[in-house]
């Protein structure tokens, strides 16, 4: 009875460790908010970063989910929230997730930059939700102090850190051929964007930072260096996603937040899936306008349906860059070695 006793415990004590080790890594997930932005980080330390919170109304549709994936990966507050910008489809959710779950730190680039009526609107709101718990103000080249990542500012407010971070520093030679956009003058272009690193895994999460803004990171000299993971621009639209960037950042994957009918432009998601040393490109959704040739294999697609269930990424890495991408919809998960 006392070995049968202690060869349970020791099967106990092995699954244990093995729930510890896992709960070790980095967990991120991609929920769709219907071609918005939600990204959900939670650290090897326990804490919690969400990346936007997707639209308002919708029967609380976008909050309802964002809860559901922090309730999945254990967690029960929200312990800093980065606001990329202050369009409805990042911002408008902020009041109906504060109502389901405590915020701590609400993390932005600062004051407003766009002066339409609806953008006034959603900010004032976000600043009356923002003063319940604690402003960080952040500017290119800051650090976000969450337990067990290194959190980099690398854009915020329409500016761009001045110098390279390690692991950049590279000359970029298509920086010649960089053709520029109109001057983009909405808060997209002040778009809070993040480097994310934890031991040898780097990801990148640059909001909505247009086309002209993003040649500020990466040319004459690519200042971020290579990254395992893109989270894709502006939802993969024209806007943004130019080929000195992506090619310059290097993924090894990428993973685009798009909707059926809200990114995944066919130029953007051909210039992301020609990049060299791409593996994969997972989309939260399948992309109508883009058809059978611009949408990647429906395997590693989360949404296949323009009526969606809201299915979701999940993203889990090891120090040693090591990470898998798991597919909520079908069960597919895919690993990628360092």
């Amino acid at each position: 009875m006392l070995a049968m006793r202690l060869g349970l415990a020791a099967t106990l004590l092995f699954a244990l460790a093995g729930t510890l080790s896992a709960a070790k890594n980095l967990e991120m997930v991609s929920i769709d908010v219907e071609g918005g932005q939600a990204t959900l980080f939670v650290s090897p330390a326990g804490e919690s970063l969400l990346v936007d919170t997707g639209w308002g109304g919708h029967e609380h549709r976008d909050a309802l989910r964002i809860v559901a994936a922090a309730k999945m990966l254990g967690i029960k507050r929200i312990d800093y929230l980065v606001v990329t910008h202050y369009h409805s489809d990042h911002v408008g959710g902020v009041g109906q997730l504060a109502e389901k779950i405590p915020i701590r730190n609400f993390v932005d680039h600062g004051e407003n930059t766009e002066h339409s009526g609806e953008v006034q609107q959603l900010y004032a709101a976000y600043v009356d939700h923002r003063a319940k718990g604690n402003h960080i103000l952040v500017k290119p080249g800051d650090t976000i102090p969450i337990r067990g990542l290194d959190v980099r500012v690398l854009t915020a407010g329409g500016a761009a850190i001045a110098n390279a971070l390690p692991g950049g520093g590279q000359p970029d030679s298509e920086c010649g051929s960089f053709q520029r956009q109109p001057v983009d003058t909405s808060e997209n272009a002040a778009s809070l964007g993040i480097l994310v690193t934890y031991g040898q895994f780097r990801l990148v999460d640059l909001g909505d930072l247009t086309w002209n803004k993003e040649f500020d990171l990466v040319c004459p000299v690519n200042k971020v260096g290579p990254v395992d993971v893109y989270i894709v621009s502006h939802h993969g639209l024209d806007q943004s996603n130019s080929p000195q960037l992506v090619h310059a950042l290097h993924p090894r994957v990428a993973i685009m937040n798009n909707g059926a009918r809200k990114g995944g432009s066919p130029g953007a998601w051909q210039i992301i899936h020609d990049s060299p040393g791409l593996l994969d490109l997972w989309q939260v959704h399948f992309a109508v306008e883009g058809g059978k040739e611009h949408n990647s294999s429906d395997t590693v697609i989360a949404n296949l349906d323009e009526a969606c269930e809201g299915k979701w990424l999940r993203l889990n890495a090891q120090s040693d860059g090591t990470f898998t991408v798991y597919n909520s919809r079908n069960k597919f998960e895919k690993t990628y070695k360092k």
